[in-house]
Order: C-alpha cells, then structure tokens, then sequence
C-alpha cells in the first residue's frame, strides 16, 4: 500500500489582501521541496474536490456554514484581525476539508498505507461556529469525523503545531471517542492548553496537553512524546491517527518562540509511525497547519515525507525518553519536565499517566511498550 498525497494549485489561490505570513508562496516552497525529493515519484495524488455541507456539517453548525457561504464565495475582507479571505479562499477552504476527507478515507479503508495532506487554508483553530487564526474550516476535525462516520471507534488527532489547536479541541472535547494530544507553546496564542484542560463529560481524559515554554526545543518536544504521547495512544489504540503537522515550532519560525529542527520533526513523525504500526494497522495521516519560514518548512516537510513512504512495520524497539539525534540538548530542561509533570498529574488515574515502577521523580524513563 503506497502513500496517498494532496496537492493542488487550488490552495495557492488563497490570497491575502496585503503581507501576511500566511500566503501562498507557503505551498509553492512545500511543493518544489518535495518534488525534488520525489514526491511523485514516491506517492500517488488525490483527486481534489469540494466538502459538501453534510460532511462540513458533522464539525461545524449550520449557522456558521450558511455565513460562510453567503459571505466568502469572489469577495475579500477579514473575518477577525489575523483571518483573511479572498476572492478564490471560499473554492480553497472547501477543497482543502474535502481532499484532506477522502484521503483520510482512503487511508482507513486501506487505498493507502499513509496519507500527507498538503492544503491550505489551515484548520486547527477554526472553531464550529467561527474562524480564527488564519483558518476556515477545521481539516482535522472534518476528517476525524468523516472517519467515525465511516466506522473508525477510535480517533486520535497529534497536533504539534507550536500554537494550541483551540478549535479541534472544542469540537471533541466531551467526545470519547476522539484523542486530542497537543504539544504547544504556552502561555501563547490562542491562550488555551493548559494541562487541566482534559475533556469533560464522557469524553474526560480524551483531551491531553502539554504546554511548554519558550526557549524549548526538540528534547523537550520529544519528552512530551515519550513520557505523555506515545503511553497515551498505546493505551487508547486508536484505528487511525491524525496529525495537525504545524511547523512553526522550528527554530526558524518568525511567529513563535519554540526551537524545533528538522532531525526533531523527522522524531516526532517517526514516534508516531511506530504507534500506528502497533495499533492502527499503520493508518496516518499528517496535514499541514502552520509554518511560516519557508525553508524550514520545506526542509522539515522532507523529512516527514521520508518517514511516511517507509514501508509498513519495522523490527525494531521504540525507546522512551530523549533519543541521540533529538537535538543538541542531552536532558530535557527543568522547564520542560515541569510542563510533562502538570499533564500527568491532571491525568492521573489513567493507566497511561501512572508513575513507572521505582520513578526517582521527573525525566524518569517509562518502561517500554
């Protein structure tokens, strides 16, 4: 089974009226980096086609869609101070929930192996009654949805952008079936993520954030992971796994603080693959979110794609805490570590979020899967 990818001018036509660090020469960077690593050669693209409102509808109220289409479709203006709109963002916005939808789909129902979704506008912070953040319509969620209603149990959605996915975690957030896990900046935009926040009702527990501050970077990132992610997704054992891929943690990044690599990105996206090889029958999907310097974004895209296009399950042990090449710090800070100690402590009870056996307190490694 190969990897399935989204690519299409249709997501360059989304233009900003003036400067903006979300425009489109964000894809052309994405696109010419990948395809000189092969991209076409390496995947096969999906079709792109519009959301219909039912499937818009699972996410989003009916009030907000029929705004939208009343208000987008040739014009241009603002939707709040950092969300633009363009005279082609409505025909964009559609078409990048709709092929991110069917290749989620092809990728459950085993077309693909893997799935990348390269689209824009962004998603994560679009709530289901409005815009915000630079994004629209909410990719993840639409996709997370569309796959419980084709008869997935069990969602997790990965969000690594370095600004909290307000909006995907508010769609799902009493929803048991959805695993939402954030690693972000915080306290940053758009101010939520704390690691009390865990979901509410039926779906408490299904919400995990860590919030780290700025001036981390890939050990940390990768502590979070280690410590938090991975027992997490082992426990829930999702059929498949979503990841809101934002790149605006590197270290490059103009909007934000965090200090990722590409060789921290290329864990992440390693980390993950193995979890889905263990429990979801190697069903991932990674979309693009944000990432505003454009050679990090394309460098550290190439590195995703060279994890995604590995074939199915490899023979080796995944090891819990900072790995050799997960940057050129050798521990997590202390920082860093408090922020994993706070998501633990707000889980305990899950079997996941236990201390392991003989802990000597933070940064102590979890026995392996």
């Amino acid at each position: 089974m190969a990897l399935g990818y989204v690519l299409d001018d249709v997501f360059v036509r989304h233009r900003p009226p003036g400067p903006h660090p979300e425009r489109p020469e964000r894809l052309v960077a994405v696109r010419d980096g990948l395809r000189a690593a092969g991209l076409e050669q390496r995947g096969h693209l999906v079709a792109v086609r519009a959301a219909r409102e039912e499937e818009l509808g699972r996410v989003h109220t009916a009030a907000y869609l029929a705004d939208m289409s009343r208000y987008l479709p040739g014009k241009s203006g603002w939707l709040d101070p950092d969300t633009y709109f363009g005279p082609e963002s409505w025909d964009a916005a559609l078409a990048a929930a709709g092929a991110t939808l069917d290749l989620t789909t092809a990728v459950l129902d085993g077309r693909f192996r893997r799935g990348l979704a390269l689209v824009r506008p962004p998603g994560h912070h679009a709530e289901a009654d409005r815009a915000m953040g630079f994004c629209l319509f909410n990719n993840a969620a639409v996709s997370a949805a569309a796959a419980r209603a084709a008869g997935a149990a069990r969602v997790a959605v990965v969000d690594w952008d370095v600004h909290h996915g307000n909006g995907t975690q508010n769609i799902f957030y009493d929803d048991p079936t959805v695993l939402y896990l954030s690693v972000h900046q915080y306290p940053f935009y758009p101010g939520t993520g704390a690691a009390d926040e865990i979901g509410a009702g039926a779906g408490r527990g299904a919400t995990v954030n860590v919030g780290l501050p700025a001036g981390c970077g890939d050990t940390e990132v990768l502590g979070a992971f280690d410590r938090v992610f991975v027992p997490a997704l082992m426990d829930f054992r999702p059929d498949l796994v979503l990841i809101s891929a934002g790149f605006d943690a590197h270290r490059a990044d103009p909007l934000a603080g965090l200090r990722m690599t590409e060789a921290g990105y290329r864990a992440m996206a390693e980390r993950l693959c193995w979890v889905a090889d263990q429990v979801a029958g190697g069903r991932l999907v990674a979309l693009l979110e944000g990432g505003y310097d454009l050679g990090a974004l394309s460098r550290s895209l190439v590195e995703v794609l060279d994890v995604l296009d590995r074939p199915g399950p490899r023979d080796r042990r995944h090891h819990d805490g900072p790995r050799e090449d997960a940057g050129p710090d050798d521990q997590p800070s202390r920082e860093g570590r408090a922020a994993v100690e706070r998501t633990l402590a707000a889980h305990r009870g899950q079997p996941w979020a236990e201390p392991p056996p003989g802990s000597l307190g933070p940064g102590e490694s979890r026995p392996e899967a």
